[in-house]
């Protein structure tokens, strides 16, 4: 049996990050509608009406990151100002004090692999990961919407970095796939594909066909918008209604 003082802190620490899980604030998105409208509509509530907001933008899955950068200013233009992070060029202090000030992380799309290579060897993932549960609302597309899982094997990315970090921000117990289309060929593709994960990992993968919008607020998770389906270990994969809660 545990000391009474250490059991106290035991069960503060365990209280205090269920309590933490439960301010969780995330939008998540297979692809970020025309001129970004998806990642607005989400991004909105957070910034409207806030003096000074600020959004972290973290476009550390792509190689040109700069061929966006004015694209999304211009969507942010009347809610936020936009702050870039650039894990090559700043300090991990610089990128930690971004999104200390921020009011919204906003992580588009790209190669999932090299956005989770950059953000551990930067430094940001355990900082990241402690600001989103702390209730930093966080808002991101396909790269952005995988690196939320337990880890990233669910990308169909290559790993052209040539990282060995494969886990994720896991701050849902969901892995993502981005991109699942609709016709009954190539889903049947991409479930094969995706059974296989489930020989080696046992939580479930929810697929994001494009213009859907998965929602995580505190410990819930519900599509909000769009097609998306569920793929559980032993079961046949499940479609998911709109406001409806997922479950594990």
């Amino acid at each position: 049996m545990l000391p009474e003082f250490q059991f106290g802190e035991f069960f503060y620490s365990v209280f205090q990050l269920q309590w933490l899980k439960q301010l969780m604030h995330l939008h998540l998105f297979s692809s970020p509608g025309d001129d970004l409208s998806y990642i607005i509509e989400a991004s909105r509530a957070y910034l409207e009406d806030k003096p000074n907001a600020t959004v972290a933008y973290l476009p550390l899955a792509s190689l040109y990151a700069e061929r966006w950068l004015a694209a999304t200013e211009d969507a942010f233009k009347n809610l936020a100002q936009v702050e870039t992070v650039n894990a090559e060029l700043m300090t991990q202090r610089e990128i930690e004090d971004i999104i200390r000030r921020c009011s919204l992380v906003y992580v588009p799309g790209g190669n999932t692999f090299l956005l989770n290579h950059r953000l551990h060897v930067s430094g940001l993932m355990h900082f990241l990961r402690k600001k989103v549960q702390a209730g930093l609302p966080f808002v991101g597309f396909s790269a952005g919407a995988i690196i939320c899982g337990p880890n990233i094997l669910t990308s169909r990315d290559m790993n052209t970095v040539g990282t060995s970090h494969f886990d994720g921000l896991n701050v849902t117990p969901f892995n993502f796939f981005a991109h699942y289309v609709l016709d009954d060929h190539g889903q049947s593709l991409h479930d094969e594909w995706l059974s296989d994960y489930h020989f080696f990992n046992d939580n479930p993968v929810i697929m994001l066909c494009d213009g859907s919008h998965v929602q995580v607020e505190g410990k819930k998770t519900t599509l909000i918008r769009g097609e998306a389906w569920i793929l559980r270990k032993d079961q046949e994969k499940a479609k998911l209604d709109e406001g409806q809660a997922i479950t594990p």
